[in-house]
């Protein structure tokens, strides 16, 4: 367990430093234009790496040791915001050098939170990955949204700059405590030593191929997808609808941050109510009454833009939100064989993530022409549809692992 609570420990400070830099960097954004587009940018920029890197960072992570792509690629977010908070504190930062370092910070994140979770099961038990993830999604929304979210609002009010000083240095605290962690972290290669070693391009194929041929895996991503499509082109420009002076509720930049942190609690008890009530009620009935509610839930700020429907509101998103995040998560460590987590894991990730930078984009669009009401409206209906798409999936299909010899016997069966 030394292992693992040097993980959850490291993933609490990235987590914190996560926060700062996901509030921080729109309320600079808002600060220097209020065209939904240029905000939009913002997330573009922090999604667009999960769409480039995520299957290479996922074949990597299958191949080198993971404890050192976190190392490396939390020591690569310090330098890279380090470098932008000396531009910020000397008055020389702008939005474009902006986007590029959240650009490259993100590439960062891709490898370093691919290998988080496929280094996971080599610290815990099998038995235990529920719980496991329970605590280290708790240790994510304590880090990313509880403290965070509220530093960032102080932040951007008292000294700007330190948005990405303070996310650097977190970063760089989070790269060293992963050194306490004792054990070997390469994944155990599952071919015959005599079989020639394949290039990178072929395990990234075939994890793709796996992953398609496992029916609730498939239908779980693309579900994911869609609802991650829709939560970014919400997110990317829910700041100008609730803060500043020609906002609908007119939030200062220093309260948009208890607004998240409201919605962390939720997201902690969540994370500790993801286990029973899975128990409770099975897990397909968990995740699909998770994900309606999501998007149901989404609807509430624009139908009552008022501080007071607010609140509540995000403390019942992060709630079912974590809640359902646990599960999956979870379900994936569970399903799929331990040689192949890191890269079909990077597939899953792929499409469920791919649609987050264009949902983003398209935000800023459909913002700038028809209203940031449209977008809301349009992101409820998509996440709808996500949960409604996964009730498709058979009870008995859940429980199916994923190995190469389960998907060709089911490839088999099928012809």
């Amino acid at each position: 367990m030394r292992s693992f609570r040097f993980l959850v420990s490291s993933t609490a400070l990235s987590n914190l430093a996560d926060g700062v830099l996901k509030v921080g960097a729109p309320l600079l954004a808002v600060s220097l234009t209020r065209s939904p587009s240029e905000v939009a940018l913002v997330g573009v920029a922090a999604t667009l790496p999960w769409l480039l890197f995520s299957l290479l960072a996922g074949a990597l992570a299958d191949r080198m040791d993971r404890r050192t792509i976190m190392v490396a690629a939390n020591a690569g977010r310090t330098l890279v915001l380090a470098a932008t908070g000396i531009l910020a504190a000397t008055g020389t930062l702008r939005l474009p050098v902006m986007l590029v370092a959240l650009l490259l910070a993100g590439v960062c994140e891709v490898f370093a939170d691919l290998s988080a979770q496929s280094v996971l099961p080599m610290t815990v038990g099998h038995g235990e990955l529920v719980k496991a993830n329970g605590r280290v999604q708790t240790a994510q929304m304590l880090g990313n949204e509880f403290l965070g979210s509220p530093v960032a609002g102080i932040l951007v009010t008292v000294a700007p700059a330190a948005i990405f000083g303070t996310s650097g240095l977190l970063y760089g605290a989070a790269g060293a405590l992963l050194l306490g962690m004792r054990g070997v972290f390469r994944p155990a290669q599952d071919r015959p030593h005599t079989a020639p070693v394949r290039s990178v391009r072929a395990d990234i194929a075939e994890a793709v191929r796996l992953l398609w041929g496992h029916r609730f895996l498939r239908t779980l991503a693309i579900s994911a997808g869609l609802m991650n499509f829709a939560g970014a082109a919400y997110f990317a420009v829910f700041v100008l609808w609730v803060v500043g002076p020609g906002s609908r509720l007119g939030l200062a930049p220093s309260a948009y941050g208890p607004v998240i942190t409201v919605l962390a609690v939720g997201a902690v008890a969540g994370s500790l109510l993801s286990e029973p009530v899975t128990r409770r009620v099975g897990e397909r009935t968990m995740l699909v009454g998770a994900w309606l509610l999501s998007g149901l839930l989404l609807v509430v700020p624009v139908a009552v833009p008022s501080v007071w429907a607010l609140y509540p509101t995000a403390f019942l998103l992060g709630l079912v939100g974590a809640a359902g995040n646990v599960l999956v998560v979870a379900t994936r460590q569970r399903l799929i064989a331990g040689d192949l987590l890191g890269r079909v894991n990077a597939a899953y990730r792929l499409f469920g993530t791919a649609g987050q930078p264009v949902g983003a984009a398209l935000a800023g669009v459909v913002g700038e022409q028809a209203g940031l009401p449209a977008v809301f409206y349009g992101a409820t209906a998509v996440s709808i549809v996500a949960a409604v798409w996964i009730m498709h999936v058979p009870r008995d299909h859940i429980s199916v692992p994923l190995t190469r010899n389960a998907v060709n016997r089911g490839r088999s069966r099928s012809r």
